[in-house]
């Protein structure tokens, strides 16, 4: 193994990949609905179907990054979600982009789980903690570049052109992660057996609710991605000025990764860390139902969006303390469980069509969760 730590920016740069992406794509989902002649709700589902192909990918990389080597899995699957971008470039009819959707989110699940473990490689502890706290410090310019763009890219070149900016990013991470990204699996890793390891995870009630969390959180966060583009519109809004939301998501990100880690130095747990994000969840999630039919709901939203901030860097630096020697697999195990449980949850949103009540049911399954986590 190469014991070289990987460039902190590089880390920064892939744990934000997938949520980028994303919120890049989020603000033309009004205009694939147009284009492609399908409804609000079959809009929806390419957030859900992608989080399924998603969970996928998980297990895939995560698996992989043990067996070969945590740079030439992130390698692959950049090169995967190149691969997909390229097709939903050029799909012209609605089943072709449900397929690009899937090949891009099998690919980008490298982001994920082969960055999180690489940082498991390369700190432990409370030094863990911290920089996953740092990680959603960095995660909360993710809505601003995403969104911000998108809605650019949608309003002035349509959904066309946010395919070609994603297609860009996609060839720019490659090159970059090809020159710098060095080797981080430690020579005591284990190539265990799959099926033995889930059947050990799967008995661990605790790991199971952590999946659930983190679920819930990235539901809440991603609902507003799948229903605001809708909501803005029916304001009379546009692309772009729902694109420009994306600020006030970073502050509140921003906010909640801060408040997370003065608080963490001021000795707070991160189980009760956790239960702070749930309940302030739930309330932005009643205040959101109730002013969602004007701009004001936005204000509600940067609350969760604040509870997203802390909770989930505390929920990821616990989740696999257990499972260290074994990080690539059980990582891969985790993000297949709790994608799983996020492409239900928007699933749930797609037919619900409430981002209030989505937020609010949210919020409470987090509080419930998050008790019985500590207990």
């Amino acid at each position: 193994m190469n014991n070289k730590l990987p460039p902190r920016w590089l880390m920064v740069g892939l744990m934000m990949f997938p949520q980028l992406v994303e919120t890049i794509y989020s603000p033309v989902l009004t205009q694939i609905a147009s284009q492609f002649r399908v409804s609000e709700g079959q809009a929806s589902q390419t957030l859900s179907v992608y989080f399924l192909a998603f969970a996928v990918g998980v297990v895939c990389w995560g698996r992989l990054c043990d067996l070969v080597g945590r740079r030439p899995a992130m390698l692959a699957g950049l090169l995967t979600y190149g691969v997909g971008t390229l097709l939903a470039l050029l799909a012209n009819e609605f089943e072709v982009l449900l397929l690009a959707r899937v090949i891009s989110a099998f690919g980008a699940a490298v982001g994920s789980v082969v960055t999180q473990t690489m940082l498991r490689d390369s700190y432990q502890g409370g030094e863990l903690a911290r920089v996953f706290s740092v990680m959603g410090i960095a995660l909360s310019l993710s809505p601003v570049l995403g969104l911000v763009s998108g809605g650019l890219l949608a309003e002035r070149l349509g959904y066309l052109g946010v395919f070609s900016g994603l297609l860009v990013l996609a060839a720019v991470l490659l090159l970059v992660a090809g020159r710098w990204l060095p080797e981080t699996r430690p020579a005591t890793t284990l190539r265990v057996a799959l099926w033995p390891l889930a059947c050990r995870m799967m008995k661990d009630g605790g790991l199971w609710r952590s999946a659930l969390l983190v679920a819930l959180f990235n539901t809440m966060l991603f609902g507003y991605y799948s229903l605001a583009p809708f909501l803005f519109a029916g304001l009379g809004l546009s692309t772009g000025e729902f694109g420009y939301s994306g600020i006030l998501l970073a502050l509140a990100t921003l906010l909640g990764s801060l408040l997370n880690r003065r608080l963490l130095g001021a000795g707070w747990s991160p189980a009760s860390l956790v239960r702070l994000a749930a309940s302030l969840a739930l309330v932005a999630g009643l205040l959101v139902w109730a002013s969602q039919d004007s701009l004001w709901f936005l204000l509600p939203m940067m609350g969760g969006v604040v509870a997203f901030g802390i909770a989930i860097p505390n929920v990821l630096s616990q989740a696999l303390l257990a499972y260290r020697e074994v990080a690539g697999s059980a990582g891969a195990l985790f993000g297949l469980a709790y994608y799983l449980l996020l492409g239900l949850g928007l699933a749930v949103a797609a037919g619900l069509q409430d981002l209030g009540l989505l937020i609010t049911g949210c919020g409470l399954l987090a509080l419930w969760c998050s008790r019985r986590r500590s207990t």
